[in-house]
């Protein structure tokens, strides 16, 4: 958390009085249609609560431990997935404002087309520069779209995707990217601006007050 400016990783910051990943947990444990919920958790806070106390009142939840890199993060956690599950969805902890709504709807998506991700047409105003110093050009924004999570996609197409991205020695900034990899399509699935990244401690308070909104 350097840019949130706090002395532990964001997901454990606290949130309207609970831990951000406790937010983002608790709304996909009660969702119905999910089978199983893999957290990618480091073993010291496997061991300590309020995640011990989850685990053992939902069975529905599992731990894996965390990886190097993301990719080898997601990879743990599929170890864990059911292998007759249709798809997996893979979220951030750090985007605790998500919605049963929105989740169903990348679901079904991921379902028909074998993979799918949440994301929303950008609204900012996007240009590139070279140096980080001069505007080289300003971008087309009608064809852009910030891409958030969760991202759905069929199991055994992520982990061919893992292989390919591993054999070419790739590195990947989201999982959909790695269905790319393999020339398959991807779905975009309409969300919603309020499934915000947690990242600045201004984050924080927006997050407060959608969080209010709602209750």
């Amino acid at each position: 958390g350097s840019r949130m400016k706090a002395n532990m990783p964001k997901q454990f910051l606290d949130l309207a009085g609970k831990p951000v990943l406790q937010h983002t947990l608790e709304l996909f444990l009660s969702l119905d249609g999910i089978t199983q919920v893999v957290l990618v958790l480091g073993k010291e806070f496997q061991e300590s609560e309020p995640w011990k106390s989850l685990q053992a009142d939902n069975p529905k939840l599992i731990f894996a431990l965390p990886g190097k890199e993301r990719q080898d993060s997601v990879l743990s956690g599929m170890q864990e997935v059911n292998k007759d599950a249709p798809v997996v969805a893979i979220h951030d902890a750090a985007r605790p404002l998500i919605t049963p709504d929105e989740v169903y709807k990348v679901l079904k998506d991921g379902i028909e087309h074998g993979a799918a991700v949440l994301g929303v047409p950008m609204k900012a105003t996007v240009k590139e520069s070279e140096d980080g110093q001069f505007v080289l050009k300003t971008i087309d924004r009608s064809r852009l779209w910030e891409v958030q999570t969760p991202q759905v996609i069929r199991p055994q197409m992520l982990l061919d995707g893992f292989k390919k991205v591993e054999e070419l020695g790739l590195e990947v900034t989201d999982d959909v990217s790695i269905i790319e990899q393999l020339g398959l399509p991807v779905k975009l699935t309409l969300g919603e601006y309020t499934n915000l990244k947690l990242t600045t401690p201004e984050d924080m308070a927006v997050a407060e007050e959608i969080l209010k909104s709602r209750a």
